[in-house]
């Protein structure tokens, strides 16, 4: 099994140790969760909505997944972790505009905390698709 790093700058960088995302055997994507850090500066999102939060959150998976040759398209499975599990419905409807059907299969769980306090958080894992 090859096995590689995916990095950009075009997404929060790592805050801990490990990697934005992996690739493996060339097809495979594993994508660390996201939070809602504005790449450009590093910063958290200056914003206590759940909706901004989250469209900032699947901005950064996106570009990820970019860098890993792949899109959102070829997403197969995420998870959501959310502070509140009463902003499900807001969540959804920014999900929504991210995904496409086939929608991959997702698990969302309510977590005590996150990391930096945020509201929500999102991984990804995606298999790229033949054409490429």
């Amino acid at each position: 099994m090859s096995k590689s790093v995916v990095s950009t700058e075009k997404a929060p960088a790592a805050i801990g140790p490990y990697s934005q995302a992996v690739k493996c055997s060339g097809k495979m994507v594993f994508c660390s969760g996201q939070v809602p850090i504005d790449p450009s500066t590093q910063e958290l999102l200056d914003s206590n909505d759940v909706s901004e939060q989250t469209e900032l959150v699947l901005k950064n998976l996106s570009a990820v997944l970019g860098a890993s040759e792949c899109s959102m398209n070829d997403v197969v499975r995420t998870t959501i972790f959310l502070k509140d599990l009463s902003d499900f419905n807001a969540v959804n409807a920014v999900y929504a505009k991210f995904f496409q059907e086939p929608f991959p299969a997702r698990a969302c769980v309510e977590v005590a905390r996150l990391p930096k306090d945020v509201l929500v958080e999102i991984d990804a894992i995606a298999v790229q698709s033949e054409s490429r």
